[in-house]
């Protein structure tokens, strides 16, 4: 099973996403982890990324796509896996979906986790406060408004491409981790029985 996990920041998808690495044996494909370990092993892909990114570009999503193909072609993922963080607009979907076809596997499922972006902005402030207003330099509500807003300006056409497909699912992000756990849980079963 193949599974995109969509959230603004703070949504706890990677909590989730690392929650199924370990229950449910689909690994977490982070794009930041996947392109900082193709720089460290030195792989072609990885050395095109270093040069990209020491010049302060984005690095292409063709060479996004090859880095996730290289990682999705471990024997880890031959149960699927659950996509973190990508894809951010509607050509990177695409390019993902013609990734998996030529593999003969797709897009199962798009779990998106519906938060309530007041209570994350409060959540940094109480962060700053217990620290002392010594936080970490990009933990601020200013910052974290800028991300939301970068969010939901990409997300928002992805949603409903995915939405098109009949592959979206929205649960409630606000819920305490356990039971968002558990929502996923009966989704993912439930789409394991449709088949």
């Amino acid at each position: 099973m193949n599974i995109v996990m969509f959230g603004p920041p703070g949504s706890g998808k990677g909590t989730q996403a690392k929650i199924l690495e370990v229950k449910r044996g689909l690994p977490q494909l982070s794009t930041g982890d996947m392109l900082r370990a193709a720089i460290a092993a030195g792989t072609e892909l990885g050395k095109k990324c270093r040069e990209i990114m020491d010049a302060g570009e984005l690095v292409p999503d063709d060479v996004v796509i090859g880095i996730i193909a290289e990682r999705y072609d471990l024997p880890d993922c031959d149960k699927g896996a659950v996509f973190d963080g990508f894809p951010r607009t509607i050509p990177q979907a695409r390019a993902l979906d013609s990734m998996l076809k030529m593999r003969s596997r797709k897009i199962d499922l798009v779990i998106e986790l519906k938060v309530n972006d007041a209570v994350l902005i409060d959540r940094v402030k109480q962060r700053i406060k217990e620290s002392g207003g010594v936080g970490r330099a990009d933990d601020t509500p200013e910052t974290l408004q800028n991300r939301l807003t970068v969010y939901y300006q990409n997300t928002a056409p992805l949603l409903e491409y995915y939405k098109r497909q009949g592959k979206l699912v929205t649960v409630d992000g606000m819920a305490p981790i356990e039971a968002v756990t558990t929502a996923i849980a009966a989704i993912i079963d439930q789409a394991e029985r449709k088949g």
